[in-house]
C-alpha cells in the first residue's frame, strides 16, 4: 500500500517562458521575412525600397541641391567601374523624385536581410526585451523600443547623409532595450523577508550612471558592446548574417534613447508588475 501523500498534479513548465509581447514581436518579424522569401525577387525589392531607409533619399528630399552631391559620393566607393556606375543609376533613381518616405524611419526595422540576420536579432530581443517587458508592460516595452528605431535612423542619416544601402533590421530597437536592461539587471536582488506565497520580492531600482559605473558587470557589458559594434563599423564587416556592415551609428542612437528616456519610463510605474 503506497502511504505517500496524495500531492496536487504539477502544472506543465512552459519551454518559452517569454512575455506575450515579446513572443509576438518575434513572431512579426519572423512572418513578414516568411512573406517575403516567397515573393518574387522583383516584388520583393519593391518593399525593400518602399520600407527600408535609405539615407540618400532623405537628405535629398530635405536638401534637392545635394542630388549633385549624392550622386558623385556614389561613384566614389569601392568597386569597379560597373559598380560605380551602378551606384550612380541608383543615385539618379532616388533623387530624379526625392520623398522622404516618412514611414521608413520606423519600418526598416520590420525587415532584414538574412535568416541568420534575423534570428540573431530574434535572440537578443528575447534575451533583453523580456526583462524591460515585464517590468513595464507592453505599451512602455513598445515605445521604448520604437524611439531606440527612430532615434536610430536619425543617427543614421546624420552620420552618414549619402549613403546609398538601405539599412534594414530591429537592431537599434533592440540596442534600446538593451540598454534599457542594462540599468537594472545587473545588481543583486534587493533584500526581501520570505512571507505569504503570493507576496513578490520588490524590483530592483533603476541605478543612476555613477553606479553603473561602478557596476563591473554592467561595465564589462557596455565595453565588449561598445567594442565590437565600433570594430565591425570600423572594420566594415558583417555582424549577425547581415548581408552588408552593421549600421554602428544606428546601434548607438538606439542604445542612447533606450539609456536615457528609461527614467521617464519608470515614473508612475511602481507598481506595475509585469
Amino acid at each position: 500500500m503506497d502511504a505517500s501523500p496524495d500531492l496536487p498534479r504539477q502544472g506543465r513548465v512552459p519551454v518559452f517562458n517569454l512575455p506575450g509581447i515579446v513572443t509576438v514581436s518575434i513572431a512579426v518579424l519572423a512572418g513578414i521575412h516568411v512573406l517575403r522569401s516567397v515573393l518574387p525577387d522583383v516584388t520583393d525589392l519593391s518593399v525593400l525600397l518602399d520600407l527600408a531607409f535609405i539615407p540618400a533619399r532623405w537628405t535629398a528630399a530635405f536638401d534637392p541641391a545635394s542630388a549633385a552631391a549624392i550622386i558623385r559620393a556614389a561613384g566614389e566607393g569601392a568597386g569597379g567601374p560597373e559598380m560605380a556606375s551602378a551606384r550612380q543609376e541608383f543615385a539618379r533613381y532616388l533623387v530624379a523624385d526625392p520623398s522622404a518616405m516618412p514611414w521608413t524611419g520606423v519600418t526598416y526595422a520590420l525587415l532584414h536581410g538574412s535568416w541568420v540576420h534575423l534570428i540573431f536579432n530574434a535572440v537578443w530581443l528575447a534575451v533583453f526585451g523580456t526583462p524591460v517587458a515585464r517590468r513595464y508592460g507592453a505599451l512602455r516595452y513598445g515605445l521604448l523600443a520604437l524611439a531606440g528605431i527612430v532615434v536610430g535612423a536619425v543617427v543614421h542619416l546624420l552620420v552618414d547623409p549619402y549613403s546609398l544601402m538601405p539599412l534594414v533590421g530591429a537592431s537599434a530597437g533592440i540596442s534600446a532595450l538593451m540598454a534599457a536592461a542594462a540599468r537594472f539587471v545587473f545588481q543583486p536582488p534587493p533584500p526581501f523577508a520570505a512571507g505569504a506565497p503570493w507576496q513578490l520580492p520588490p524590483r530592483p531600482r533603476l541605478q543612476t550612471i555613477p553606479e553603473l559605473l561602478r557596476n563591473r558587470p554592467a561595465v564589462l557589458f557596455l565595453a565588449v558592446w561598445f567594442v565590437t559594434n565600433l570594430l565591425f563599423g570600423v572594420l566594415a564587416l558583417p555582424l549577425g548574417g547581415s548581408e552588408g556592415p552593421i549600421a554602428w551609428d544606428a546601434h548607438l542612437g538606439g542604445f542612447a534613447a533606450g539609456f536615457f528616456l528609461l527614467p521617464l519610463m519608470e515614473r508612475g510605474s511602481a507598481g506595475r508588475r509585469g
